[in-house]
């Protein structure tokens, strides 16, 4: 994170939504706590990965959400004022994006 980022004043992309993605996270914490479970009393192991791959799934749609405030909110603004603000956020955008992908 970038020092002007981390100031208290700043507003993040995700703010309107936070609540929204706390829960999702509450939702993948529990998965993962269930999957612990499983392991601990010896679940059969492809009901076990069902349900990491449902983890991994509500993970995803945690970061597809932070990401689109990104690009909605921070890469927008950063459009608009121009210069190396822009370039910079577009490449952690797509540096982002990259790592999604893989």
């Amino acid at each position: 994170m970038h020092e002007a980022d981390q100031g208290h004043g700043h507003t993040h992309g995700y703010s309107e939504h936070k609540e929204e993605l706390l829960k999702r996270l509450r939702r993948a914490e529990g998965q993962v706590r269930g999957i612990h479970r499983m392991i601990e009393e010896d679940v059969y192991c492809i009901d076990v990965l069902t349900q990491v791959t449902a983890a991994t799934k509500a993970l995803e749609r945690v970061a597809l959400g932070l990401l689109d405030d990104h690009l909605s909110h921070c890469v927008a603004e950063a459009a608009a004022e121009g210069g190396e603000v822009s370039a910079e956020k577009l490449r952690e955008a797509s540096q982002a994006i990259a790592r999604l992908v893989r």
